[in-house]
This record gives structure tokens, C-alpha cells and sequence, in this order.
């Protein structure tokens, strides 16, 4: 017992420490809500917002990456800043990212190589390994928001992330400094900011990725309503979270060999999905391979680091032979496959609408039977030329390391809305905006 009232009283002192180290910029009333931009990277099909940081304040280009713990950025290159401080051991800040005391730097250069400093356990989750940057403290900056247009701009003090080099923006876009993570850990970017600002500021954000790599969708941090204009008319505004469904967010663990060993946590947003239907059809799934394990096996995740949504080899399989069946009666032929995908068509029968290519409906049905995530042309086909066009899913490799049946990718999150209830544990979306003619780039910055 008294072992863990000691422990209960360090986890208060962080969490104090924390709200007290960060603190919004005296300039700025504390928001309801905050924004970011994001883009789309037309070559690697990575989505990128930025964010200043650094005083003076230097934008950066980050990757999103919804089940990322940390935001991290290279610090080896150009990052100069007067407001930088290192997270030295026994810090708050070192506590708060489950850092490692690291006592020596080789060769001390400030951001990034320090004495008597801590170093944290990260991802780069595009290339798939784990890098160790510094824990670092600075100022950034972001635009407040009412939910209908962009506004002043808010600045946080002692902001923590990780001081990373070069060498680990490996296979990140080349306009990429570093990653910004959404997922559910203390440090990640949505808890932070919810520590600083607290009260009405609540654990929520909502992401809207676009599908154009010429124009900007958004991120939003806080409450807010979500005001978009519909394409027939700049002036109007739709408020979209009236359109909300609603479903449980899941939690998940590292793999274990055996339900003996539960692993910890991981950081990633989850979703039951029961069922898969093919024009309103279900097609043939071992219902198994959709529920969670203690061994971290099974579930269905949401990830924007993955392009297009990546299904287990049966499920894919029965996918294609249910599309292939409907698609069939439409006279529509099959082509040769286009790398990285196996099941592509000819598009002369298809036609074009504003949901996309008119081709079989797939939908994905959860826990609570009368929620779906509809998906239409706009979202399950790609386009390769004007001759060709194929599914846009991936048939995953039964690897050893293999742990989810289902990862939502970001072809299929491309134009649909989805927000993180992390007090509530639920995930609401709205299916594809374009029923209601908006894009996700259709938000005034």
C-alpha cells in the first residue's frame, strides 16, 4: 500500500510539473481549439503539417502519424533557437517521456548532444526502426481556431520533444524535419496540449486528410465545431460533426508469445471491426482474425503512415473474389496488376461521380452493428492511367512480426473526417464529405 501512495504522489507531481513548465504565451487568451495544415506528398503519399518552433520561430515539416508517442525532429540541421533547453536526468520532462539518464555526449553541441541529459525510445514509423533523440524542451506555435477559419496564433513555452539527426528521417518525404505524434502517450502531441491549456480544452482532436496534394486538409486540437464550405458555395458553412457516427477506440499490446506474457500498451487507435461487406453483402471472413488477443494479435488499426489500407491474405482474397463477382456484372474486365497492387481493371465501363468511379460499394461494419465506414469509388480505387485503374487495398504478408488483420490506411481516410475522443475512448467519423460536396480542403486558413 504504501508503495503505491508513493506512486500515486510521483504521478501527481509530473502531471504538476508538467502544466506548470508549459504555459501557454502571455499574448494569447488560452484557446478552445487549435489547427494545423496538412499536405499531402505527392511521391511518398506521406501526409505533412508544419509547425514553428524556436525562438526566433522556424517552421518545421513534420509527418503525422496518428500512433506516434513523440513528435521529433532533427536538430543536426539549422536549429538554432535561444528558448532551447536539454531534458537533463531527473527531470519532469525525462520522467514524462520514460527516458533513459544518458551521463556522457562524446562530443557535446548543444541540441541534440548534451552532458547529464536523457534520451527517449522512438519510431520512425515510415521506415520501421527505433531512433533515441534527446529529450528537449522549446517554444512552438500554432493558429487558434473557432471551427469555421484559422485564427491568431498561440504559443506554448517548454513544449517536449526529441532532439533526433539526420540520419533518422530516413525514407520520411524529402521536405520532412522530423514526425509529429497523434498516439495515446502522455508526450504525444494532443495530451500535451491538453495538460497545457486544460479546463474547456479538452482530449479530443480531428483529422482531415486531403486528397489533392495541391491544397491543404487539417488537424485540430481541442473542441470545436468543424466548419467547411461546400464547393457550390464559398459562403456557406456546414458544420460536420452534425453528420458524426460513433465507435468504441480499443486497446491493444505489444505481441507476446503467449496470453501469459500480456505485453505493455501500444499507442495506437484501434477499432473493432466486425464484418466486411461487398455491396451490402458480407463476405466470408474467419471472425477470429477481427478480435483482440492478449498476445497483441488481431483488431483493426487506423494509420496514416500506412498509404492504402493493408487486409490479412484471407480476408483480402475473399475482398477480391466478392468485388470481382459484383464488378463483373458490369461488363468490367480485369487488367494486369500495377505494383504495389494485384487486382486492377479496365475503366472503360466505369463511370465518374462526384463519390468517384462508379464501382461495388465496400463497407466495413463495427461492434455496434448499424455503424459503418462506407467506402466508395473516391476511396477504394486508384487511378493509373486512363486506361487502368485498381483496388486501392493491399494483400498483407503472413509474417512472423504480423499483429493486425485490418490497418486503415490513408487512401481510404482521404476526404472523410475522423475525430479521437481519448477521455471517452471513442473514435466519431463521417464517412467521405463528398456527399455533401466538401473536401477536406474545403476549411479557411
Amino acid at each position: 500500500m504504501a508503495a503505491l501512495t508513493k506512486l500515486y504522489i510521483l504521478s501527481l507531481f509530473i502531471s504538476f510539473s508538467l502544466v506548470r513548465a508549459q504555459t501557454p504565451s502571455k499574448s494569447s487568451s488560452n484557446p478552445r481549439a487549435l489547427v494545423l495544415p496538412i499536405t499531402k506528398d505527392s511521391y511518398t503519399l506521406q501526409y505533412l503539417t508544419r509547425l514553428n518552433l524556436g525562438t526566433p520561430p522556424v517552421p518545421r515539416n513534420l509527418v503525422v502519424d496518428l500512433g506516434g508517442q513523440h513528435l521529433w525532429i532533427d536538430c543536426d540541421t539549422g536549429y538554432q533557437s535561444s528558448t532551447y533547453r536539454p531534458g537533463y536526468c531527473g527531470s519532469a520532462s525525462c520522467s514524462l517521456a520514460k527516458a533513459a539518464c544518458v551521463s556522457i555526449c562524446p562530443n557535446p553541441r548543444g541540441p541534440g548532444c548534451n552532458n547529464n541529459t536523457c534520451k527517449v525510445l522512438a519510431r520512425n514509423s515510415v521506415f520501421g526502426g527505433g531512433i533515441f533523440p534527446e529529450v528537449s524542451l522549446d517554444v512552438i506555435s500554432l493558429q487558434s481556431t473557432d471551427g469555421s477559419e484559422a485564427g491568431p496564433p498561440v504559443s506554448v513555452s517548454d513544449f517536449i520533444f526529441g532532439c533526433a539527426n539526420t540520419w533518422d528521417l530516413i525514407d520520411l518525404a524529402n521536405a520532412a524535419n522530423g514526425m509529429i505524434g497523434l498516439g495515446k502517450e502522455r508526450v504525444a502531441f494532443p495530451s500535451q496540449l491538453s495538460s497545457v491549456f486544460g479546463g474547456s480544452f479538452r482530449r479530443k482532436f480531428a483529422i482531415c486528410l486531403p486528397s489533392n496534394s495541391k491544397f491543404n486538409g487539417v488537424l485540430f486540437f481541442g473542441d470545436s465545431p468543424y466548419h467547411f464550405y461546400p464547393g457550390y458555395n464559398t459562403s456557406k458553412l456546414i458544420d460536420i460533426s452534425s453528420r458524426f457516427t460513433y465507435t468504441k477506440l480499443h486497446t491493444n499490446y505489444e505481441r507476446t508469445a503467449s496470453p501469459r506474457l500480456q505485453g505493455a500498451q501500444v499507442p495506437e487507435y484501434f477499432v473493432k471491426i466486425t464484418s466486411v461487406l461487398v455491396n451490402d453483402k458480407p463476405i466470408p471472413i474467419n471472425t477470429t482474425l477481427l478480435d483482440f488477443h492478449r498476445t497483441g494479435i488481431g483488431g483493426s488499426r487506423i494509420s496514416t503512415v500506412k498509404p492504402y489500407t493493408i487486409l490479412e491474405g484471407s480476408i483480402y482474397d475473399s475482398l477480391v473474389k466478392a468485388f470481382d463477382k459484383e464488378i463483373a456484372t458490369w461488363k468490367v474486365k480485369k487488367a494486369a496488376a500495377v505494383t504495389p497492387f494485384k487486382d486492377c481493371y479496365s475503366k472503360g465501363h466505369l463511370a465518374m461521380t462526384p463519390l468517384g468511379l462508379t464501382v461495388p460499394d465496400i463497407s466495413f461494419v463495427f461492434e455496434n452493428k448499424h455503424v459503418r465506414w462506407n467506402i466508395y469509388g473516391a476511396n477504394s480505387m486508384v487511378e493509373i492511367s486512363n486506361d487502368v485503374v485498381c483496388l486501392g487495398f493491399l494483400r498483407g504478408v503472413n509474417e512472423t512480426w504480423t499483429t493486425t488483420s485490418i490497418d486503415m490506411g490513408a487512401h481510404q481516410m482521404q476526404d472523410n473526417f475522423l475525430q479521437f475522443d481519448l477521455a471517452a475512448s471513442k473514435m466519431a467519423f463521417t464517412n467521405t464529405l463528398l456527399l455533401e460536396d466538401v473536401e477536406c480542403s474545403n476549411f479557411k486558413f
